[in-house]
């Protein structure tokens, strides 16, 4: 509840500030600005999106989609961020892998004064149509669109199929939305699309109201940034801060070998399950070098990664 109304208040903060502030500083209703994106992601220190939003290299987010959550769930853990995974989730396909960078919305129960200033200041911002397509909007490719819709139920859902279309169109992903969908149908029928929702719902929008584009937002018990690395299987979403991703498929690619070895080496009975699950020993150490040099083109894992293990290894 806390971390809710932190969150809430940040959001109004920026809102009111930019109500207040002179023409002059070009300032937008409802979004970070490009200085507030940076402050708030003080660790990344690579490419950044136009607007702010820390962007991970295509490879990066290739890489993590065999990323088991529970590897990532630990390595996060170990690094300081140890509520980053959120589940109870339904899924349009439970067997397809969803990653990509968020692209973040906050949604509050309608208050039609609220919202009356909300569309008015959308339109002076040259925004088109309805809120609910606001965020779509700003969407690009491997884009992951994340919403906070704060567990409203009647007249919640932000999307049906004719903006899932328009979302799958641009980014090639899906989304996350701590609320409802609808068309359950129809976007089923969206190839490719993926849906990580609380529930369907056959009605539409009328009954939110968009308060935050590209602001941190609360997801179940997680703190999302825009920026962030989605992970989405069966067990649930992870949430990987960007400046994590590419430690989290460096780490989860070296387990990965660690776990192939382990598994060949105990089927042929060369070790026992207590050798194997203990420290190794020089011996094991310098056996699975040898297996990885052996099998470098038949592995689940980049030639150039083995490579910098092995070198990491002093081999």
């Amino acid at each position: 509840m806390r971390l809710r109304i932190l969150v809430l208040l940040l959001c109004a903060s920026l809102i009111l500030s930019s109500f207040c502030a002179p023409p002059a500083a070009n300032a937008q209703a409802f979004h970070f600005t490009k200085a507030d994106l940076i402050q708030f992601t003080p660790e990344w220190k690579g490419e950044r999106f136009p607007d702010g939003r820390p962007k991970v290299s295509d490879d990066i987010l290739k890489r993590m989609e065999p990323v088991a959550i529970e590897e990532a769930w630990g390595i996060l853990r170990n690094a300081g961020y140890p509520i980053q995974f959120e589940k109870g989730w339904k899924q349009i396909r439970p067997n397809q892998v969803l990653v990509g960078r968020a692209v973040t919305a906050l949604y509050m129960p309608i208050r039609k004064e609220v919202h009356r200033v909300i569309l008015e200041e959308g339109k002076k911002n040259g925004r088109i149509g309805g809120h609910v397509s606001w965020t779509i909007d700003t969407l690009v490719k491997d884009d992951v669109y994340v919403a906070d819709v704060t567990g409203i139920e009647q007249g919640a859902p932000i999307i049906g199929s004719n903006l899932a279309t328009s979302i799958y169109a641009k980014t090639g992903k899906g989304v996350v939305f701590d609320g409802m969908a609808r068309d359950l149908e129809g976007l089923e029928g969206m190839e490719g699309f993926q849906a990580f929702v609380r529930d369907w719902d056959p009605e539409y929008a009328w009954g939110s109201m968009i308060m935050g584009i590209n602001t941190p937002i609360r997801i179940g018990k997680v703190t999302v940034m825009p920026g962030d690395v989605v992970l989405g299987k069966r067990t649930g979403v992870i949430f990987i801060p960007a400046h994590l991703a590419e430690s989290v498929v460096n780490e989860s690619e070296r387990i990965r070998l660690v776990d192939l070895f382990g598994f060949q080496r105990l089927r042929e009975g060369k070790y026992t399950p207590g050798e194997i699950d203990a420290k190794w020993t020089d011996a094991i150490e310098r056996d699975f070098s040898e297996w990885m040099k052996q099998n470098i083109d038949e592995l689940p894992v980049s030639k150039k990664r083995i490579q910098e293990i092995l070198k990491q290894r002093g081999q």
